[in-house]
Order: structure tokens, then C-alpha cells, then sequence
């Protein structure tokens, strides 16, 4: 279908830039904070991956949707973004795995999306001025109704975001990561409880976290958000897994204080939002980046072990170098910005990673923290 016929739509960001293109997805109106993400591929793990709850996501390379969507590559049960921002979407897929094209997914979970804008010049201008709010109408309309729209959406400093993608009730994982047999993606049967015993904490967990805990021998319990420090370790633990999950760390005050019980008396593994909630409950302090890292391309320092890895990244804040405590360890740095990317704790069983060692999407360079945490709990048990 001709541009020209194609449903019109805009985006206008908090400091009054807009941008016309037209409707992707569902139509109708949203908002958000919006953020870009630099991998090539993954938009599908993107897409259900919590910690994108209340954000925009801008796809920076131009033709997104090649592939289609698939139900392997879901990383939770539905999308998070409040809306999806591209160039140029792909409208006939191909790929042997694709069960439905880009647009039908978006439109038929109400995500409202916006295509054909020049992204580069939106990516250019959230690297200069910050990430900012933005707001996305389709159809005809006005500044006015554009504004009104972003004067609702509020600050993603102080809110907690983790409670709104949390899972209810806790429950047993026992999925391994997906095989290859064949031609064809195989849903692994469910292993048999491994040695270790995990309570993974669900701030906004991707299941690749949970796949390759089990993958790596581990019975894998996984409990909300606000799960306290006693009934954590009422379920007899060997280890304790933190999540990555959206919003701002400062904010999940309840976990900070959980996570200050649990130092010590049990090994913990940290990543994203469950590195910084640790770096808080330890007396440091975390702060608002400009435009965040996201991506499959973000160099790590592995400090100590003359290594750089190629890291996949989301994340809008970051744990502040200075404040921590005498016996903690930076263990990784961005070697882009030298923002902290890991921590070590030189008493407790403990350690952190800003970015995400899962992966999916993104490079496998930091898998290797999995079978530490394996490592931590067979000292500790």
C-alpha cells in the first residue's frame, strides 16, 4: 500500500518536536518515555520484554519485521512498550518459524505504533537533549490533544514499575532453553529439579533468565516483587536471583529493604534492576542517564580478567561509582561512558551485572555468569 494511503499519524515529544508519519499496529493514542535501541534484529524479544513497561521504543535500524513473530521468541506473555516507533516496517515476513507479521501482533495486542518518520533524526535528538516523554495520536489531530496526551503520562523518575509487571503468585519454572532438532524450534520438556535450589525474584523477569537457570541445573522458584526476606528464605534457598525489571530502582523501596536481609545469609545474583536494588540496599546510589544504554553492541570491561565482552543492554539508570562501600568491588565497566557495569561483594556471597548475560536478543559473551552463580552456591552449600 502507497504511503499516501496509509492512516496518518505523529508523534510529538516533551519539548515540542514532532514528527508525522503513519499508523503502525493498533491505532489510537498512547505515551510514554521515549528510548531507542540499537540491535539490528530481536524485535520481538524487545517487544515482551518488562522492562520496556511505559517506554517508547525506537528501533534505530530502518526495516524492522523482516522475520515475523514466532512463539519462541517471546520473552514474556505479552508486549510491554506503550508504543513502537520505525522506519520502515516489513510488511510480508519471511522466515519458517513466522506465524504472524509485525503489524497483526501490534494491532491485536492494542499496542499503537508509528511508522515512516525519519528515526535517525528522532535518535539524534534524544542523544543530544535526553529521553524524554513523547505521546503518539493516529489520525488527524492537533498539538493541543498532543499535549494534553504527554501532560497525562508521568516522569519515569520515582515510579515504580516493577509492581505492574510482577507475577501475582509464585510459581515453579522447569523449561530449559529451547533446541534445535532438525528443521524445527522444539519446546524442551520440563527437566528434573536440579541440585541447586533458586528463589528468583520477578521485578520484571525475562524467561531466558529462568531457561538458563534451569539449563544450568537449578530448581527454580520464581515469587512477586514484594516477597519478603523471611518468606524468601522460608522456601530454603541456595541461592537468591534478582531480576532486571523497568522504572527507577529508588523507587522499589520494599526490595531495597529485602535485599538488605538477605545479604549474607544466602548467595545472590543481581542483574539490570536487580544490580542497582542491590547497589541501594548496599548504601549507594543510583542516577537518571541521559538516554540509557539498549542494545546488542554496548563493549564491557571485564575489570581484572584483561576481557571485553560485547554486552546486550536496557537500561535508563545506572549504580553512581562513588558512595559505595569500602568492601565492594566495581568488577565491570562501559567502556563506552565508564558507567558501572558489575559489582563484588569482598564479604558476602554476592555479585551484580548491569547488563544482560541472557542475551535474546544480543551476543552470548556474558553467559558464563550463570555457571559463577552455579560456582557461588557450590561454595556456600
Amino acid at each position: 500500500m502507497s504511503i499516501l494511503m496509509k492512516e496518518p499519524a505523529t508523534l510529538m515529544l516533551e519539548d515540542g518536536s514532532m514528527y508525522e508519519g503513519y499508523a503502525f499496529g493498533a491505532r489510537g493514542e498512547t505515551a510514554g518515555e521515549v528510548v531507542f535501541n540499537t540491535s539490528m534484529t530481536g524485535y520481538q524479544e524487545i517487544l515482551t520484554d518488562p522492562s520496556y513497561s511505559r517506554q517508547m521504543v525506537t528501533m534505530t535500524y530502518p526495516h524492522i519485521g523482516n522475520y515475523g513473530v514466532n512463539p519462541v521468541d517471546m520473552e514474556s506473555d505479552k508486549i510491554h512498550p506503550s508504543g513502537f516507533i520505525l522506519r520502515a516496517p516489513c510488511e510480508r515476513p519471511s522466515n519458517w518459524r513466522s506465524q504472524m507479521d509485525l503489524e497483526s501482533w501490534l494491532r491485536t495486542s492494542g499496542v499503537v505504533g508509528i511508522a515512516g518518520i525519519d528515526t535517525r533524526a528522532l535518535v539524534r535528538r534524544i542523544r543530544d537533549k535526553g529521553a524524554m516523554k513523547g505521546a503518539i495520536i493516529s489520525g488527524a489531530t492537533t498539538r493541543e490533544a498532543l499535549q494534553d496526551r504527554l501532560d497525562r503520562e508521568p516522569s519515569m523518575v520515582g515510579r515504580d514499575l516493577a509492581q505492574d509487571v510482577t507475577c501475582a503468585e509464585p510459581y515453579e519454572w522447569t523449561e530449559p532453553l529451547f533446541q534445535m532438532r532438525g528443521e524445527e524450534f522444539t519446546r524442551p520438556q520440563p527437566q528434573a529439579p536440579g541440585r541447586f535450589h533458586v528463589v528468583a525474584y520477578d521485578f520484571g523477569i525475562k524467561r531466558n533468565i529462568l531457561r538458563l537457570l534451569v539449563t544450568h541445573g537449578c530448581r527454580v522458584t520464581v515469587v512477586p516483587a514484594s516477597t519478603s526476606a523471611e518468606d524468601a528464605l522460608a522456601l530454603k534457598p541456595d541461592g537468591i536471583f534478582l531480576s532486571n525489571g523497568p522504572g527507577d530502582p529508588a523507587a522499589v523501596t520494599y526490595a531495597i529493604e529485602t535485599v538488605k536481609e538477605l545479604l549474607g545469609k544466602v548467595p545472590v545474583f543481581g542483574i539490570c534492576l536487580g544490580h542497582q536494588i542491590v547497589a541501594l540496599a548496599l548504601g549507594g546510589e543510583t542516577f537518571k542517564m541521559p538516554f540509557g544504554h539498549r542494545g546488542g553492541n554496548q563493549p564491557v570491561d571485564v575489570l581484572g580478567a584483561n576481557r571485553v565482552e560485547i554486552t546486550s543492554q536496557n537500561h535508563g539508570f545506572a549504580v553512581s561509582a562513588d558512595g559505595l562501600p569500602e568492601d565492594v568491588r566495581i568488577s565491570h565497566i562501559n567502556l563506552n561512558d565508564q558507567t558501572v557495569e558489575g559489582l563484588e561483594h569482598q564479604a558476602y556471597p554476592l555479585f551484580t551485572v548491569q547488563h544482560h548475560p541472557e542475551a535474546s536478543p544480543g551476543p552470548h559473551d556474558s553467559e558464563g555468569l550463570f555457571q559463577d552463580f552455579i560456582d557461588l552456591m557450590e561454595a556456600h552449600s
